[in-house]
């Protein structure tokens, strides 16, 4: 067994301490050092993988312990790893903030404990002194099972700030690894989901990612994090494989082509899923419904991931020849999987603009988040799933669909409440439910042998 590579979380005691400018601008200060650098978030996020890949040029990859399981963690880490340098792991939330009702699962700490890494905790330092040293003495004696390595000090207004920071700070024993002045946000412009994606403001999230990057190269000690991050734990466990996690040959006469949607409307996908499909003998090809007026040549199936077509609803509708495409492979049987912003590409119209029409629902934008893990079981066989199947599974949407479910459901929701949701019709499986192959990577096999 190869030894896994340095790595370090980087965590917070709450959300909007900086813990994305921090791990962002680390990556690329890392990787501005020569070092090959892998990026992960803990949790469900797509967003923030976007930013981490530009930073490092490699896919950022997401480590969650709901959606995997616990015993996964470690697994994928070292197979997202492979060949680097160093490990950066941006934590979700606050530190000991896990699955609602669920203790430390999925949580920050939980993840770092799992990965045995040490943790950096990004500390909000604006409107206190004295008391950030109670701050990180709390967190750091919380669970001796989470090494809390250091702390940086962000928006810190003077140097006479910065030297009483650092006065509290000795009485606790943790290191003060960086200090970060306030100063103008990075550009980085939120809505309803959260960041802006980076396909959808290439230029300036480069722009953005670099100055992540000088803020953190200027107030941070690099030399001190990388040896902090080769101080980690031995990992006892083999890295994650999609071909054996199938338990079959990636080597098929017969690779069907499977359509996977991507472009700036489409932005909300695991890298193991493309992985997962090539490893049950599928060729992977990806299209921009933005851009492409027809599919793939030769597409037998089709992916549509999350993202926002709501923001590109009147480009999506007037691409009608793809429109069209779509509508016909459907009505075809060929395996469709939609999930959240595919299933709204699916609908029959959208804000009142026409949409696939493959399904007879309508979506439409409103003001309320819907946002939580969720256990989920197939109600029926689909091209996904067998019936009885189960999934854990992520919802994050502002919009809704009417009717929310079909005659033929997708999926058994148990939380919050025992609901069914989405539509299993002809091909299609088209559900708002996220979910990460990587923790049923059956649903691949079977999507693809249904393609095949």
């Amino acid at each position: 067994m190869s030894a896994p590579v340095p790595r370090l979380v980087v965590a917070a005691p709450a959300s909007g301490s900086g813990k994305t400018t921090v791990a962002t601008g680390l990556m690329a200060a890392f990787a501005a050092r020569g070092l090959a650098v892998s990026p992960h978030k803990v949790g469900p996020d797509y967003i923030d993988p976007g930013y981490h890949a530009l930073a490092t040029g490699r896919p950022g990859r997401n480590l969650d312990a709901y959606l995997c399981g616990p015993d996964l963690v470690g697994p994928l880490f070292r197979h997202g790893s492979r060949g680097c340098d160093i490990a950066v792991v941006e934590g979700v939330m606050g530190l000991y903030d896990g699955v609602s009702g669920q203790g430390e699962l999925a949580s920050t700490a939980h993840v770092a404990k799992l990965l045995r890494a040490p943790v950096v905790l990004v500390v909000d330092a604006s409107s206190q002194s004295r008391s950030v040293a109670a701050l990180v003495h709390g967190f750091v004696s919380w669970d001796p099972g989470v090494r809390v390595g250091g702390v940086i000090l962000n928006k810190v207004a003077s140097d006479r700030h910065e030297a009483l920071l650092r006065d509290a700070m000795e009485s606790v024993g943790v290191p003060v690894l960086g200090v970060l002045r306030r100063a103008p946000q990075v550009d980085t412009p939120s809505r309803h989901l959260g960041l802006v994606p980076v396909a959808e403001r290439r230029a300036s999230a480069v722009e953005a990612v670099a100055a992540m990057a000088a803020q953190v190269a200027a107030g941070c000690d690099l030399a001190a994090l990388e040896a902090l991050a080769r101080g980690a734990g031995a990992l006892d466990c083999e890295a994650w494989d999609p071909v054996e996690a199938l338990s079959v040959s990636s080597h098929r006469v017969d690779r069907p082509v499977v359509a996977v949607a991507g472009g700036p409307a489409f932005t909300f996908t695991y890298a193991e899923h493309a992985e997962l499909l090539a490893a049950a003998g599928a060729e992977v090809a990806v299209f921009d419904p933005l851009r492409d007026d027809t599919l793939p040549e030769g597409t037998r199936g089709l992916v549509l991931g999350g993202g926002f077509p709501e923001v590109y609803a009147a480009e999506l509708s007037a691409n009608e020849p793809l429109r069209k495409a779509v509508a016909d492979l459907a009505a075809g049987g060929a395996p469709v999987a939609a999930e959240c912003g595919g299933l709204l590409y699916l609908c029959r119209e959208l804000d009142g603009l026409p949409m696939c029409g493959v399904l007879e629902a309508a979506g439409r934008m409103t003001g309320r988040l819907t946002l939580g893990y969720r256990d989920a079981v197939a109600v029926g066989d689909s091209a996904l799933a067998a019936a009885g199947t189960r999934m854990r599974g992520h919802e994050f949407h502002r919009t809704v669909v009417e009717p929310g479910a079909g005659a033929s459901p997708a999926w058994g929701l148990r939380t919050p409440e025992p609901r069914v949701e989405g539509f299993v019709q002809d091909g299609v499986h088209a559900s708002y439910l996220h979910t990460h192959w990587a923790g049923g990577p059956g649903v691949a096999r079977r999507f693809v042998e249904r393609c095949r």
